[in-house]
């Protein structure tokens, strides 16, 4: 009986640190500021064609590259927190730096992970994941059945977790236009100078599918509406 109540308390320890982790860790070490009422004018009217609509919105100074370059900054938009206990945190630059229909594409993109409770899943997954492997190292299931159990549970929530990803794009291209959200994630992927990647078969074991992947969904949603 101890060894059920401990494994369900794994999994419940991971789901409440995946989901509040972030929270947590953001509030205590990063820069963070109120928005003035201008900037908070400003972040409803980007939000409000997606249909995100978080009250606390927290703001991060970015720095200077030093060179002037328009591609500096970070340009973040997540939203964290459980619900009714959510926190929108976005870098500076996104109101500073970007033009208004990219940040548009952002804060879709946001809106589509909220209204479609991507991280809420993504929290229960790794506390289903951690919980299977709980069991097989308390052995309350033999190591062999056990070990295909986190393999097969983990893998089924990896799957879930990208539909679910993938559903929450679509509700933003549904929003916004699927090229704003795809024509979003390249420019803002240009800005912090990396390429969009595809996924292979290392990428199996990732909630988050690659955000190349991503992209040509949206590009195939708007050739397919052509």
């Amino acid at each position: 009986m101890l060894t059920v109540a401990f494994v369900f308390g794994v999994a419940v320890v991971a789901a409440i640190a995946v989901s509040v982790g972030p929270l947590y860790a953001a509030d205590r070490f990063r820069d963070l500021r109120d928005p003035t009422p201008a900037e908070r004018a400003q972040i409803a009217a980007l939000a409000e064609p997606g249909g995100l609509d978080v009250e606390r919105i927290a703001i991060e100074p970015v720095g200077s590259d030093g060179d002037g370059s328009e591609n500096a900054g970070p340009a973040e938009v997540s939203v964290r927190g459980p619900p009714r206990r959510r926190v929108l945190f976005l870098t500076e630059d996104v109101l500073t730096g970007l033009d208004e229909d990219v940040a548009i594409g952002l804060f879709a993109a946001e809106a589509g992970r909220v209204a479609t409770y991507y991280a809420e899943f993504r929290a229960v997954a790794v506390g289903g994941v951690l919980a299977a492997l709980a069991a097989v190292v308390t052995t309350l299931v033999p190591f062999e059945a056990g070990f295909l159990t986190v393999i097969s549970v983990g893998l089924v929530s990896f799957w879930a977790g990208r539909r679910v990803q993938y559903a929450a794009d679509a509700r933003a291209a549904d929003a916004v236009g699927a090229d704003h959200v795809a024509d979003a994630f390249e420019r803002v992927a240009e800005r912090r100078g990396v390429e969009p990647q595809t996924g292979d078969w290392s990428t199996w074991f990732e909630v988050q599918p690659p955000l190349g992947d991503r992209i040509a969904r949206l590009r195939e949603r708007t050739d397919g509406s052509e």
